[in-house]
């Protein structure tokens, strides 16, 4: 009696396939929805002057729900500790965390917006599975291009670090900008052509620097595209030569893991 409960609780919480596991999934994710809107709406003065009592209760409702859900899971876990430290256990915990840590500390209520990470299981509960292998694929590229991004950052680092110096020396405190610090915040803003405008320097050469870089922000803004652009066509071309082992066929899609003619499992580039 106690394993057929503990396995009938298993399919519907972690089973998306079978009715009851759906129906749990899809609950799940409306009170999900509804606990980050009540994070939110709280948050507006005027909302919480009238209903905040009833942003309490619903926020209170909703973690002991929760609660109670992120236990059943362990309870029910082949492997309790394995799903704990997982990605979604770890999620699951940070879900429920801030509501008791809000008791002694006030205003983590607010990191409850945490929850909305919990959203990733509609990929899994919708069967996006095609959405899943495209973000690993961005993810693959990503970490490919690691050491040329982390060479662009530094480079950015470089430039923004002596334009904000050389502002400062131009421009100085009467302009606003009254150290390196706030000068290389102004650069930070300009080049990435943000521009809040609460900065702005004054001087003919100071207006010409600032024009320089910000004709510079839209030349730095491709670079990154470009690097993880050409990744992402690199991995594609070699995904597409993988040759089945069985089959010995090639041609396959870019997130695929198994051979599109006989099922056979691929030994991937990343795998190798």
């Amino acid at each position: 009696m106690h394993k057929r409960l503990r396995k009938r609780i298993y399919i519907i919480i972690f089973e998306a396939d079978t009715p009851a596991g759906k129906a749990f999934d899809v609950a799940l994710l409306w009170a999900i929805v509804i606990s980050v809107l009540a994070v939110i709406l709280e948050s507006v003065k005027s909302l919480n002057d009238h209903y905040g009592q009833l942003f309490k209760i619903a926020e209170w409702v909703l973690t002991i729900g929760f609660s109670i859900e992120f236990i059943l899971r362990l309870y029910v876990s082949e492997t309790p500790r394995k799903y704990a430290f997982s990605f979604y256990g770890i999620i699951d915990l940070l879900a429920v965390l801030p509501a008791y840590i809000s008791l002694v500390f006030t205003g983590t209520q607010y990191l409850l917006i945490i929850r909305a990470l919990r959203l990733l299981r509609v990929f899994r509960i919708l069967k996006l599975g095609r959405f899943v292998g495209e973000g690993e694929q961005l993810a693959r590229a990503l970490k490919a291009s690691r050491h040329k991004i982390t060479v662009f950052l530094g480079s950015v680092l470089t430039v923004v670090m002596i334009t904000g110096t050389a502002m400062y020396m131009i421009e100085g405190g009467e302009n606003g900008f009254t150290s390196i610090p706030v000068s290389m915040y102004w650069a930070i803003v300009t080049l990435t052509t943000v521009g809040y405008g609460d900065i702005a320097p004054q001087t003919v050469i100071g207006q010409s620097l600032a024009s320089f870089i910000m004709i510079m922000g839209y030349a730095i803004i491709a670079v990154p595209t470009g690097i993880v652009t050409a990744e992402l066509t690199k991995d594609n071309a070699e995904r597409k030569k993988v040759k089945c082992p069985n089959c010995h066929q090639t041609g396959h899609e870019a997130v695929a893991h198994f051979c599109k003619f006989c099922g056979t499992e691929l030994i991937l580039p990343d795998e190798k």
